[in-house]
Parts: structure tokens; sequence; C-alpha cells
């Protein structure tokens, strides 16, 4: 994970209006959002395995990532980077497929913070680029 210095860090907006102007630049809510906090993300690698990651905190009111009726106010925290390497092919540690299947269908990643190559940092600081002005 490398974070990354941005003019978002405590700025605050309304979660959906945030949501709207995000998406046109290819962020989603991301997967590991609770009540209280969550992140926009955006992949920057085709194997989507190097991530843009939009820390924020509700300050006011509803988020719920499965309905429109979300009326929070969200305060960002300070961006990074970050890439999950998951094992190509079968998972050797993965139980006998008739068990397995029920009980493990995902795989660890063979390593959840990998090291970040400079052009994915550079790549994250231009998306930066483009989505700071969107919120003056």
């Amino acid at each position: 994970m490398i974070p990354l210095h941005s003019r978002l860090e405590s700025v605050e907006n309304e979660y959906v209006q945030a949501m709207a102007k995000l998406e046109e630049h290819q962020f989603a809510l991301g997967g590991g959002w609770e009540y209280d906090r969550g992140s926009f993300d955006r992949f920057l690698d085709e194997g989507h395995k190097v991530w843009l990651r939009l820390p924020f905190r509700v300050l006011s009111g509803n988020l719920d990532g499965e309905t429109d009726d979300n009326n929070a106010r969200i305060r960002f925290g300070q961006p990074f980077v970050l890439k999950h390497l998951y094992r190509e092919g079968t998972d050797p540690d993965a139980m006998t497929p008739a068990i397995g299947g029920t009980l493990n269908q995902f795989q660890d990643p063979e390593n959840p913070d990998a090291e970040i190559e400079a052009k994915w940092i550079d790549k994250a600081r231009q998306v930066l680029e483009h989505v700071e002005p969107l919120f003056p």
C-alpha cells in the first residue's frame, strides 16, 4: 500500500454526488463498505490487481451500497494505491471438491500487499489529478 498526497483529503461531500462524479472516471463503491465508512475504488491495470482507493468516513446520514436510498455526507481520507496478487490456477490448499465448494469458494491472495511498481503510482497520481477538480 502506497499512500498518496491529495487535496481530496478531508474534503466533505454528499455520497450520492461524489459517487455520480467518480463513476464517470471508472470508480465504484468498494466491496468492503460499512455503514460508517467505505471507499471508491478504481482499477489501474487490465488484470484488476492494482487499485487506486479513495477511502471515506460517513459523517451523517445513511449509507447503503445496495440501494439508491442514500443521504450520507462523507469526508475523504488519504488516497492510496494497493496491489493484490492472486494465485493463478488451482489453489494448493483447497479441500476436496464436494466439501471445498461449499466451504472454501475463494482463494486467499498470494500476496495481499505486493510491491507496487512506479508506473502504477504515476498512473494513480494522474487519475487523482483528473478527479480532484471535481471537488472544489
